[in-house]
């Protein structure tokens, strides 16, 4: 499977957990329900355990971190009414820009 098809799958599949809202029967559901704090937190806990892995673990070990990391991502940008074509117009927007100049172009 392509990458943007996972990434379209997986959003698909959070977006219906979220809509059906079944806390007892879904995980994203639950956490949903402890608001975007929670989640977000999750993303960083998350983010964290990809760090560790990545400078002490396996290829499969960060693979798997990452894909917890893209995962709980998903449900962060379901929650906020985003989603992964989003991110992909963004990246589409800097593609061909300096990482620098980018980032110098952000608003203090």
């Amino acid at each position: 499977m392509a990458i943007g098809e996972a990434l379209m799958q997986l959003e698909a599949v959070v977006k219906d957990r979220l809509a059906a809202g079944d806390a007892d029967a879904s995980y994203v559901a639950s956490l949903a329900a402890k608001g975007t704090g929670k989640i977000a937190q999750k993303v960083g806990e998350e983010a964290t355990e990809t760090v560790i892995a990545a400078l002490t673990e396996s290829d499969a070990a960060l693979t798997g971190e990452v894909a917890d990391l893209v995962f709980h991502l998903s449900i962060l940008l379901a929650d906020r009414g985003l989603s992964w074509t989003d991110i992909a117009a963004e990246l589409d927007r800097r593609h061909g820009t300096s990482g620098h100049a980018e980032k110098a172009s952000r608003p203090q």
